[in-house]
């Protein structure tokens, strides 16, 4: 008989709570796209549980890498500076990061173990390439849906 032993999932790239606030500041203003209303820091940090300071400098960060854009005056704030389909997470977790894209070339040297590992990192950046705030936001909206039951 063979015993497998369990492992613990090994972080390959960790989630910050920078980064996390961010994806979530992001989607709320993500639901409110199409309204074109934008959203002010104590209304996105209120509904989001984000710190008011804390979600000022990451939208100053954002906003720096053109994925907000802020509007002044009294009805002012913050809204996307792309429809949600067209910004995916690595856009967002590189700009906060610093994440890069490491090069698929193969070494001939490398050792077998560094090979999977940097397929496995590949893996997860094309994971967080392939999802938007779109579809992160409608994944959101299903998981709120009551769970309906159906009687015939």
């Amino acid at each position: 008989m063979i015993t497998t032993v369990q492992h613990p999932p090994i972080p390959l790239i960790e989630l910050s709570l920078k980064s996390e606030y961010a994806i979530l500041a992001l989607m709320e203003l993500a639901n409110h796209h199409q309204a074109e209303q934008p959203l002010q820091i104590r209304q996105i940090a209120q509904q989001r549980q984000i710190p008011d300071r804390y979600l000022e400098q990451l939208l100053a960060t954002l906003k720096r890498h053109g994925l907000v854009k802020s509007q002044r005056g009294a009805k002012g704030g913050y809204l996307l500076a792309l429809p949600p389909a067209q910004i995916n997470l690595l856009d967002i977790v590189s700009c906060l990061e610093g994440v890069t894209e490491q090069s698929s070339g193969i070494d001939v040297k490398e050792s077998l173990v560094r090979c999977i590992w940097r397929q496995s990192q590949e893996a997860a950046m094309e994971i967080l390439r392939t999802c938007t705030l779109e579809a992160l936001c409608e994944q959101e909206r299903q998981r709120q849906l009551p769970n309906a039951m159906y009687y015939i």
